[in-house]
């Protein structure tokens, strides 16, 4: 492949920020430090002002706050209610009347725009439920990072499908995101949080924001894997990055379906570190993850569990000139009939980021076959400018009729597609 060449054929989907989709989510409310040795705290002297409104003044600010989020959010009252329910106690209103509860739990309560800054770092899996897809064509599901306020990351969904007629196309976002259910266990010591979304059936209704310490400033670049177990059941796994603030770590979630979701914290010392994807089977009756624990090799770890990770050999180093900083995984590796196919991203000179692929051996991924000299992807004069210049990065295609059909984020802004004819790609692997 010549230097500038470009195999991949270019979708003209592009999907932005918008911040008109909101969630509501906890606003939590403390004495800063050096201000907590009063008498009551925080809380406690919101509660108090609001109890203390005569009735008034009360059922018209309520009919204010409600009437609002009851125009932008299905179940506002039900999801108010729920946060008063949080704070009753900490906040000395457990025996108010139901209207103060209301607008309690609405004190504590905000409204935020998920993806106001960015829309970014997509992953895809197949969608076997839909059977209408013309032309031969595949349907799929579509996880993307959203960045709000504050540099916050979120996950929210899309459904989507292509055919070689027509190309991508993505169904439009529902302008309402539902408020998530969040349970713990009050003895749960492994940090499992299980999460429920009362959506119709329109995927984009789901978010997943944070709602964990390990996660409190994002729930960054998931990627999805339709794991094929043994006896042919399916499940939907994804590993991201859970960033505290201070540390960021691997995760994992595990979908039935996009209503209720389990988030896992993982041990070992690859999952100590971001950048994990999981295999999409078993191999050699072990569970296989791609693990980057050095931030710049690329290793092979194996486990009994999915959620014990230990370090594992490299398998795929920098070797070429846009990856002589790092390389780690864009998304699972995806099973070919000549073995599985791994998308990468390499970081060259002046942070560009670039997307390649490898050829790993199907019985011993430690084997590889074959990598790309020169990147698949690469940042263009019309797609390098952004919150983070210079950037196109995956978290997961998946090959469908010979094709790998690969979602992309360009600068840490927004997303859009590329397909490419696998034995073109295969070619072109030295």
């Amino acid at each position: 492949m010549a230097v500038g060449t470009d195999i991949m054929t270019h979708s003209d989907v592009i999907l932005r920020p918008d911040p008109s989709r909101t969630v509501i989510r906890p606003f939590e409310l403390r004495d800063p430090d050096g201000f907590d040795d009063r008498p009551e705290s925080r809380p406690e002297r919101i509660a108090a002002r609001v109890m203390g409104l005569d009735e008034d003044r009360l059922r018209t600010e309520l009919a204010r706050v409600m009437g609002h989020l009851r125009s932008r959010h299905r179940n506002a009252d039900e999801t108010v209610l729920r946060r008063w329910q949080e704070v009753k106690e900490a906040a000395g209103c457990a025996g108010v009347d139901h209207y103060r509860q209301l607008l309690i739990g609405a004190y504590f309560s905000e409204e935020y725009a998920f993806e106001s800054a960015a829309l970014f770092n997509p992953s895809i899996v197949l969608d076997d439920t839909r059977t209408d897809v013309p032309n031969g064509g595949v349907a799929f599901f579509l996880s993307l990072r959203g960045i709000g306020e504050g540099h916050l990351s979120s996950v929210t969904f899309r459904r989507g499908q292509w055919d070689k007629v027509n190309g991508f196309s993505v169904s439009p976002a529902s302008q309402i995101a539902v408020t998530p259910h969040i349970d713990r266990d009050d003895d749960d010591s492994d940090g499992t949080v299980r999460v429920h979304c009362d959506i119709d059936d329109d995927i984009s209704e789901a978010i997943l924001f944070p709602v964990t310490d390990s996660q409190a400033r994002g729930i960054e670049d998931l990627r999805l894997c339709r794991f094929v177990e043994d006896d042919g059941s399916i499940r939907h796994y994804g590993t991201y990055t859970a960033f505290s603030g201070s540390a960021a770590r691997s995760e994992l979630l595990d979908a039935d379906n996009f209503r209720s979701m389990t988030l896992r914290t993982m041990t070992g010392s690859a999952a100590a570190s971001k950048g994990m994807a999981l295999f999409p089977r078993r191999i050699g009756g072990r569970y296989a993850m791609l693990t980057r624990q050095d931030s710049e090799n690329l290793r092979l770890a194996y486990s009994d569990t999915l959620t014990h990770w230990d370090e594992g050999p490299v398998i795929l180093g920098p070797e070429y000139f846009w990856e002589f900083v790092q390389i780690g995984n864009c998304g699972s590796p995806i099973e070919i009939d000549e073995g599985w196919l791994v998308l990468t991203h390499g970081v060259g000179s002046v942070r560009n980021y670039c997307i390649g692929a490898a050829l790993l051996d199907k019985d011993d991924p430690s084997h590889v076959i074959g990598r790309m000299k020169l990147p698949l992807v690469h940042p263009s004069p019309k797609e390098r400018d952004g919150y983070v210049p210079n950037v196109v990065y995956s978290c997961g295609g998946m090959v469908h009729d010979r094709t790998l059909l690969l979602p992309y984020g360009v600068a840490d802004n927004f997303a859009t597609f590329a397909h490419v004819a696998l034995d073109d790609l295969l070619s072109t692997l030295e």
